[in-house]
């Protein structure tokens, strides 16, 4: 048996598990769906009742009247 006061606890290294790499192919599609739908987002807020209007009235451009004073688009 050896003597308490010589022993040394010191922690001991674990290893670190490596972090799996994402595929591209899992990637690209959520990436286009993101694009598509923040470019449906930035036409709606910043261009709709323009000139490339869409729909007719002003339902959509009350419905996104602050964001677009928000974003600094013009709309008065």
């Amino acid at each position: 048996m050896s003597n308490p006061s010589t022993l040394t606890l010191a922690p001991q290294a674990t290893p670190v598990a490596k972090p799996l790499a994402i595929p591209l192919r899992a990637i690209l599609p959520w990436a286009l769906f993101s694009s598509l739908i923040f470019l449906l987002a930035l036409y709606f807020i910043g261009v709709e009742q323009g000139a490339l209007a869409i729909f007719n009235g002003t339902d959509v451009h009350e419905f996104v009247h602050d964001s677009r004073h928000l974003l600094s688009f013009p709309c008065h």
